[in-house]
């Protein structure tokens, strides 16, 4: 069910409820991880995609599989590896055999067709492989021979990436990445987390999920979300922080001049608004703050930032320049 088609809205409190019951239901199973926990829901309201990036056992799989448990939604997941192809994944048409003996050609799915699909470790699949996945999250939908097949709705992919190997692997085209609505990093757990994570995977029991909310009520969210009212100099605000990440505008400060290469894109923009929008939703607010696009700039804009060799050499991340960025309009007061 498309966004759209909700009417009336969800009312507040029913928002807050419902984000809450996902994020209880997740911690049965996920230790700690909070804030990567509701950064990935609100991709999930604002109907986006995410691209994990985390070390080998840090979760990424039991958490997208486990979103589809409290979500009750359709998931598949694909390990991607440099002889797949695209066929393997959008689906293709084979021949079949009916009762009288007449062959023809049948449509067989891939597993695309689900609302939750964990593209695993993408960077090791061919560029080949990953446009076909990439096109298919931005049209929704998916072309085998002369036919195009709508995806199901809600459909939403997170893609995970291993940052420690680099061999046998295909980075990502710059520009394919600006489709992930966010990027998150997942952290590695603390000593606590750890003892906590050992206990719940290695006993005789294991926590088991429930569906505490539906891909129509995660539509109905984010129709709500859509409607937060931003005032002007809010909205002002997150241009400008966009504005700042490109080294030729009066905006960017020092780090962005000398370490970027190429600046965020207008979907940088939309992001973090509507991003910022849920968040501010979550928090129990029906306006969205300052303190909204700040904890929504990072994911949003560290995929979106090219740095130049000169970071590279000088060991800058995305993640100084982001906070340069943000200093930088602090100081500037509007």
């Amino acid at each position: 069910m498309r966004a759209a088609e909700i009417q009336p809205a969800m009312e507040p409190e029913r928002f807050q409820e419902l984000a809450l019951a996902i994020e209880s239901e997740l911690a049965k199973l996920i230790v700690g991880q909070r804030e990567l926990v509701r950064s990935v829901l609100i991709a999930l309201i604002a109907g986006g995609h995410v691209l994990l990036e985390g070390q080998p056992g840090l979760g990424k799989t039991v958490l997208v599989r486990s979103l589809g448990r409290a979500l009750d939604l359709g998931f598949a997941r694909v390990q991607f590896t440099p002889d797949l192809m695209p066929a393997d994944v959008t689906g293709t048409n084979i021949v079949s055999e009916d009762d009288s003996g007449r062959r023809r050609f049948e449509f067989q799915p891939g597993p695309l067709f689900t609302n939750l699909l964990l593209a695993d470790e993408i960077n090791r699949a061919t560029p080949k492989t990953q446009s076909s996945l990439l096109e298919a999250m931005q049209e929704r939908q998916v072309t085998v021979g002369e036919r195009t097949r709508p995806l199901p709705s809600p459909f939403f992919v997170l893609a995970t990436q291993n940052p420690i190997e680099l061999e046998g692997t295909y980075p990502l085209p710059e520009a394919q990445l600006d489709r992930f609505f966010f990027k998150l990093l997942v952290p590695y757990p603390d000593a606590e987390e750890l003892a906590e994570i050992a206990r719940r995977t290695t006993g005789v029991t294991e926590a088991e999920l429930h569906p505490v909310a539906s891909g129509e009520d995660l539509a109905a969210m984010s129709v709500l979300a859509r409607e937060v009212p931003v005032a002007e100099p809010v909205m002002q605000r997150a241009v400008r922080v966009v504005l700042g990440t490109h080294p030729d505008r009066p905006e960017a400060p020092d780090e962005v001049r000398r370490y970027v290469r190429w600046g965020a894109s207008p979907r940088a923009l939309q992001t973090l608004v509507l991003a910022g929008r849920i968040r501010a939703l979550l928090e129990g607010r029906y306006n969205l703050a300052l303190e909204d696009l700040e904890a929504a700039a990072a994911p949003a804009l560290r995929h979106r930032i090219f740095l130049n060799f000169e970071a590279d050499a000088s060991g800058v991340d995305t993640e100084r320049v982001v906070a340069a960025v943000l200093g930088l309009q602090r100081k500037s007061g509007s």
